[in-house]
């Protein structure tokens, strides 16, 4: 597999190119070890919103605590969509406790009374 990618390590953005478990193009560590995480298993933070049993507010912002594997994306999102929770909310509080098993929480983004 060979894969072209530009690094956000930096503002440097070094045009990376990944093949055969080896990667060129990268200016430091980090950009290496970001090009070989990206070609390899790629992990976003995920951010969202999830609904509020409110009268005034529908929405609240949330985001997960840490990256998820990308192709696991949706299937978080379906498990966010499920959640419906009271006011009040707190900042970084944990709303779907290790979700999927992947190691990390969906927390609130946004404090509401």
């Amino acid at each position: 597999m060979e894969k072209d990618m530009i690094c956000i390590c930096c503002p440097k953005g070094c045009h990376l190119h990944y093949k055969n478990n080896e990667i060129s193009g990268y200016t430091c560590l980090r950009g290496k070890e970001y090009g070989l995480q990206e070609a390899i298993a790629p992990k976003r933070i995920l951010t969202s919103t999830f609904k509020v049993n409110s009268s005034t507010i529908n929405v609240l912002p949330c985001k997960t605590s840490g990256p998820i594997p990308k192709e696991k994306i949706f299937l978080v999102m379906a498990e966010i969509n499920k959640l419906s929770v009271d006011l009040p909310i707190k900042m970084n509080q944990v709303l779907i406790k290790n979700v999927l098993s992947l190691g990390v929480d969906i927390i609130a983004t946004k404090e509401c009374n």
